[in-house]
């Protein structure tokens, strides 16, 4: 299995978690990982091929917004939150918070 980089909680750097967090089906995956200490990436389904899927797990996992690693034949994947909350205190909660749907009506 390749070696798979995730920067350092020191590493982690404002633009590429923004970036990674301004496409829809990365927030979304991010949104479905919030409330989880870390699910297949195979359960996670929006709709596009695994190939697009492979690209978004990637951009997340570089920007240093989740963590991913090898279990079997299965590649569990997480949200980096405390780490996020270390670097930039008090972004996650709101980005999450603005990212769900609302409830009110």
């Amino acid at each position: 299995m390749p070696y798979l980089h995730h920067p350092r909680t020191a590493e982690i750097d404002l633009i590429p978690v923004l970036h990674a967090l301004a496409d829809p089906v990365r927030l979304g995956i991010v949104t479905a990982l919030a409330d989880r200490t870390e699910l297949p990436c195979g359960e996670l389904d929006f709709g596009i091929s695994k190939a697009s899927m492979s690209h978004h797990f990637r951009v997340l996992r570089e920007a240093g917004v989740t963590t991913t690693r090898q279990d079997g034949k299965h590649r569990l994947i997480a949200l980096r939150a405390a780490d996020l909350e270390q670097r930039f205190p008090g972004l996650i909660g709101p980005l999450l918070d603005a990212a769900r749907p609302s409830t009110v009506g």
